[in-house]
């Protein structure tokens, strides 16, 4: 099936310390999926095998039902991307350069394919970040050097969409417009899974959400049904009270 991810069985440990323990869950195109749990939890390492940056667990990662350690580097690039919750860049790139570095599947060498400005210039758009396009991506602060990783990624024309904790370093303003950016890419068709420790955002924006702690799956399905007061305290270790009488868009908030 054309743009989805199958995990099975998913397990992976470190001496003997289990990480991750038979993760089982499908993500569809054209709808955001969240991945919600408590420092430790494994939500990284999940979302790094499902980028295809780790092979070293049990069971199997598919991606149009083919397993992620058959497919090319390349081929793989053009169809998911990636963004990581920090990029150390040692050399003095502009921030064009590095959306420029999402383009890489698509090129030959050191040289431009046809389209690769176009889909740049289209991404930086998109992430509000052509106005300081031509500054070295290390000057930036935290929160312009996530949209340009974000732009970096939409420039590949992705099918699918990682998010590693995409809003850490972002004011209130841009976590609201990433998620809703996000929302309308959704909307475009494309699938996006993203982590957050962000219970609301997910609330508000997720279509799905997959709860796990200790490297097991607790509850998996719509935020409304796994985001419920038991489980948040259960799992966070805080009373959480969920508003929903009605209203389409619903919150938690959180007693002492």
């Amino acid at each position: 099936m054309t743009g989805r991810f199958e995990l099975q069985d998913i397990s992976l440990a470190y001496d003997d310390r289990p990480i991750l323990t038979n993760i089982g869950a499908t993500f569809e195109k054209a709808r955001m999926s969240a991945i919600a749990g408590p420092n430790g939890a494994g939500k990284s390492t999940l979302l790094s095998i499902m980028a295809g940056l780790r092979h070293d667990y049990t069971g199997r990662c598919l991606y149009e039902e083919r397993d992620l350690r058959r497919w090319p580097r390349r081929a793989f690039a053009r169809k998911v991307g990636f963004v990581p919750q920090f990029l150390r860049l040692e050399f003095p790139f502009t921030a064009e350069q590095v959306v420029m570095m999402g383009r890489t599947p698509f090129g030959a060498g050191l040289f431009e394919a046809p389209g690769d400005q176009e889909a740049v210039e289209k991404a930086m758009s998109t992430t509000d970040t052509l106005a300081f396009r031509a500054r070295d991506f290390r000057s930036l602060s935290g929160g312009e050097r996530q949209r340009v990783v974000l732009a970096s990624a939409l420039a590949q024309s992705p099918e699918f969409l990682l998010l590693d904790e995409p809003t850490t370093f972002l004011d209130l303003r841009h976590q609201l417009s990433m998620y809703r950016l996000l929302r309308d890419l959704c909307r475009q068709g494309l699938g996006v899974v993203t982590v957050t420790h962000d219970l609301n955002l997910a609330l508000t924006y997720a279509d799905r959400l997959l709860l796990i702690n200790q490297g097991s799956v607790v509850a998996d399905g719509a935020p409304r049904d796994v985001l419920v007061p038991e489980n948040v305290e259960a799992i966070f270790g805080v009373h959480a009270v969920v508003h929903q009488q009605g209203s389409p868009t619903a919150w938690i908030a959180y007693e002492p």
